[in-house]
């Protein structure tokens, strides 16, 4: 699979947890804005460069894509503003955000050679 193609899956993956825990907010990939199509295809870049990468290394890669794309912290994810409430430490997020972390680096690393 190519890299796009990864980040897809990964980002329909997260669609799927999302609603698991009552968030509707997400849209399927063909309805996601550029800015979030290139968020997934960055991170699943990261993963390929950082084979061993764990769910930290990956909040905090898109912790770092979301800032130096002009985000900050908000209490509730606002596109328009640039917030969201997942831009903070690894440590502080509940378990369900950090088993997005954990899903995407699975999802990944079982297709990057496909």
């Amino acid at each position: 699979m190519n890299v796009e193609q990864i980040a897809k899956v990964a980002h329909e993956m997260n669609r799927a947890l999302c609603q698991a825990f009552g968030d509707d907010s997400q849209v399927p990939w063909e309805e996601a804005p550029e800015w979030q199509r290139s968020s997934a295809i960055n991170n699943v870049e990261f993963h390929i460069a950082h084979p061993d990468a764990g769910p930290e290394h990956s909040h905090n890669s898109w912790m770092t894509d979301k800032l130096n794309s002009g985000w900050k912290w908000g209490p509730i994810k606002d596109a328009e503003k640039k917030e969201h409430p997942s831009i903070c430490a690894y440590r502080q997020l509940p378990p369900h955000e950090k088993a997005k972390d954990y899903l995407f680096c699975a999802v990944v690393n079982a297709l990057k050679d496909e």
